[in-house]
């Protein structure tokens, strides 16, 4: 009776100047095994398949239900959360390698720091210091409350980068997230006291304008958030502003 297994590649890399390599694992088959699991497995015995001693395989990882967005990595060349990937629905041998829009830690971990940064420069947050009560703030419609929990659903996972055409280490494009997040924001209503900074932001070196409209992102979107959308009412509001622009100059 023959005996089933689980075959997975990982394509390893010691640092981000080392040269990648190759493994392959083979651990047996128990049901409901995601890729989480799996590299767990292998990590307890750091075996490869054809016996050969080494390391343990090096990812990130941390909610485990595809809220966190840490184990993004490309699973038989698709982007996507390793939690959420069932070895009973991918082909075997399951291929995993890191995503190849960010440098490489080691392994399967990537350095996303631009993505936060490019956060942090939009300003993507609500300035409150919580020193005292600023009482009920203003009604907001449900088709508006509707549209910003779709947007805060994203975890910066990175999904949406790793398909992007415009989004390289040749551009400074902060990306769909960043852009969605802006879009966020303004909605807010104390956040929008700072809607016009971050505007400014979206219309200068690196913001919408180098969006080529490719909507890869809304396809990979694990949260399915309607990136494009976003996308679009941010173009709306950058356009305002820079009509208001120029007829107060």
């Amino acid at each position: 009776m023959e005996t089933r297994s689980i075959r997975v590649r990982v394509k390893r890399q010691n640092g981000s100047d080392a040269a990648p390599y190759w493994e392959e694992f083979e651990i047996p088959y128990k049901p409901q095994h995601n890729v989480i699991s799996v590299l767990m497995e292998i990590r307890r015995n750091p075996v490869t398949r054809d016996g050969k001693n080494t390391t343990p395989v090096v990812w990130e990882s941390s909610c485990l239900e595809e809220v966190c967005g840490a184990c993004t990595m490309l699973v038989n060349g698709h982007v996507r959360q390793a939690c959420t990937a069932l070895i009973d629905k991918l082909e075997q041998p399951v291929t995993l390698e890191p995503m190849t829009k960010f440098p490489v830690v080691r392994d399967l971990q990537v350095d996303r720091t631009r993505m936060f940064e490019a956060l942090k420069k939009a300003r993507a947050w609500v300035p409150i210091d919580g020193t005292y009560d600023l009482g009920p703030g203003p009604r907001i419609s449900p088709q508006t409350q509707e549209f910003a929990y779709k947007l805060s659903r994203c975890m910066t996972c990175g999904c949406c980068l790793e398909v992007c055409p415009q989004y390289n280490d040749t551009t400074n494009f902060v990306g769909a997230a960043t852009m969605a997040q802006v879009v966020l924001f303004n909605l807010h209503p104390t956040g929008e006291m700072n809607k016009d900074e971050r505007l400014e932001v979206m219309m200068g070196n690196g913001g919408i304008a180098e969006c080529g409209n490719a909507q890869n992102c809304v396809q990979v979107c694990p949260k399915e958030i309607p990136l494009t959308t976003a996308i679009g009412e941010l173009g709306r509001q950058t356009t305002v502003k820079l009509i208001k622009d120029l007829l107060w100059r």
